[in-house]
């Protein structure tokens, strides 16, 4: 499928900044499973040069930095892609067998997923975290099949509410609440498996959405979408990450659907926050972001047809601010 997707971020300041320094994560993933077909970063004001890097866990990193006085900073990012279906592999490899893989062998051969089982600052380890994954992790069970059940019950144990936590809220609390967003679901799916010695990463990104019965779709009422990755090292090199999305209860290879973009991927949401910086001077701001996903050449009918599981509406938080606009309740969650 070939998505259109439009990131918009504006930033309004009093009194006037008078330096900055940013780092934005907004370029999509390029890779076998799904094609960066084009990309542009604006910014305004324009800065002198903007700057791209691959970090440690390869995502393209953008860095700009603006010497000139200014009350808005307006980021817009547009790319084109192309993704592919998705599929659930076949692993029978037992979760208990997975956990005595990233035990620590002397001279024992290095997988570079170990990073992924200790905690991080957002999904730490916790016995709170393995006394509710436990009923999903019998002995003997499947390390896929635990994941998926453990997805399940966050989808089903956990209510979406927009504003119920913050961009800093600790996976912990939302997990004593029962409720948050996204981005508070694939920590907690996070923390649970790295409590139980699995590896686990974050995945941040889009999700198509289409407009409520008898209406047109808005530029800008999309949101940014955030799930969660579980290593299988059973499965073939290049295709051991099956991706979690416990909002929506979607799973799959190489995303847990078509309609799926994929941004980055990190320990948790504080390595790959869409933007960050440094500022000199702008006491108080206040945060726009507008998110447009859309199919090209008219795929919308057979986008909708993969998300015949997906229950309800929602959406993400960025860096500074939780988006609280209200959908049609068909809508997927984002």
């Amino acid at each position: 499928m070939k998505l259109q997707i439009s990131h918009e971020t504006v930033y309004n300041y009093v009194p006037a900044v008078e330096t900055a320094q940013h780092m934005v994560y907004l370029t999509p993933l390029n890779d076998s499973t799904q094609q960066l077909l084009r990309h542009r970063l604006q910014v305004q004001p324009a800065p002198e040069q903007i700057s791209s890097t691959t970090d440690v866990f390869g995502n393209v990193r953008s860095f700009f930095s603006l010497q000139v006085p200014h009350n808005q900073l307006l980021v817009h990012a547009s790319s084109q892609v192309q993704t592919q279906p998705a599929q659930l592999p076949a692993s029978s490899i037992s979760w208990e067998a997975v956990r005595e893989y990233f035990r620590y062998q002397a001279h024992g051969a290095f997988d570079s997923a170990n990073e992924f089982v200790f905690g991080s600052p957002m999904a730490s380890s916790h016995g709170e975290f393995a006394a509710y994954a436990r009923p999903s992790f019998a002995a003997g069970v499947g390390l896929l099949a635990g994941a998926l059940d453990l997805m399940r019950r966050i989808f089903r144990d956990f209510t979406y509410e927009s504003q119920s936590t913050h961009v800093n809220t600790p996976a912990l609390h939302a997990l004593a609440q029962r409720k948050g967003v996204c981005q508070d679901f694939a920590h907690i799916l996070i923390a649970c498996l790295r409590s139980l010695g699995l590896a686990a990463r974050y995945v941040s990104g889009y999700l198509l959405t289409k407009p409520a019965p008898g209406t047109v779709k808005l530029r800008g009422s999309d949101a940014s979408h955030a799930w969660a990755s579980v290593y299988l090292p059973d499965l073939p090199d290049g295709a051991r990450w099956v991706d979690l999305d416990p909002t929506n209860d979607r799973a799959g290879w190489p995303a847990p659907g078509e309609d799926y973009v994929t941004l980055a991927i990190g320990r948790d949401f504080s390595d790959v926050s869409p933007m960050r910086g440094v500022i000199h001077g702008g006491a108080s701001h206040t945060l726009t972001v507008g998110v447009t996903v859309e199919p090209v050449l008219e795929q919308l009918s057979s986008a909708f047809q993969s998300q015949s599981q997906s229950q309800g509406q929602g959406q993400s938080q960025s860096q500074s601010q939780s988006q609280n606009q209200s959908q049609d309740p068909r809508q997927p969650r984002l």
